[in-house]
């Protein structure tokens, strides 16, 4: 017979009360599929980009995936450490986002890289949403979303390096979704 599993453990690090460390590890969890979704939609992204720039576009999203594996591992493990049971299922993430799947399929690479900057957007914003809420319970924590978070907007600024003219205005600039950015930033091109 099978035994019944905690989701929350009996234990946090320690100097955190058991409630701090769990509410913690449970803010966690939304960043966890927010990073897992942002690396699978950056494979799909490297494997759908055609066009001009192609070859530059589909090898600088390599590195930016495999980071991107490594603070979901990061964040994961930091859970764990605070008792608190990560769920990196499919399932758990799309029942918990509160945003939609990446609408860009084959695509040139400006409109790729005008959606990916809308998604990145999403992510460093809710990622400092993020920091405020766990820096006063937990400095650690704090400490691994800001290094996280510094990589992210470093990524973002790789990306928006293709889509900035020379005056410093990106081709996206004012879009509001994915879709919007990816064709304002086509009609720049």
């Amino acid at each position: 017979m099978a035994s019944k599993n905690a989701r929350i453990a009996g234990f946090t690090v320690p100097g955190l009360s058991l409630k701090d460390g769990h509410q913690v590890g449970e803010a966690l969890q939304l960043r966890l599929h927010a990073l897992n979704d942002l690396q699978l939609t950056l494979k799909h992204a490297h494997w759908n980009v055609v066009g001009r720039d192609f070859i530059g576009v589909h090898e600088m999203l390599d590195p930016q995936i495999e980071k991107v594996r490594a603070m979901v591992d990061a964040l994961a493990e930091r859970m764990a450490t605070l008792g608190v049971s990560p769920n990196g299922l499919p399932g758990a993430l799309v029942a918990a986002r509160d945003w939609d799947d990446y609408s860009i399929d084959r695509a040139g690479t400006t409109e790729h890289l005008a959606a990916l900057d809308q998604v990145y957007n999403g992510v460093v914003g809710s990622h400092r949403a993020s920091i405020e809420a766990v820096g006063e319970l937990d400095p650690v924590t704090e400490d691994l979303l800001i290094g996280q978070t510094a990589e992210l907007e470093l990524f973002q600024w790789f990306l928006r390096a293709h889509l900035e003219n020379s005056e410093g205005t990106l081709s996206d600039q004012g879009a509001r979704t994915e879709t919007g950015a990816a064709r304002k930033a086509a009609q720049a091109d």
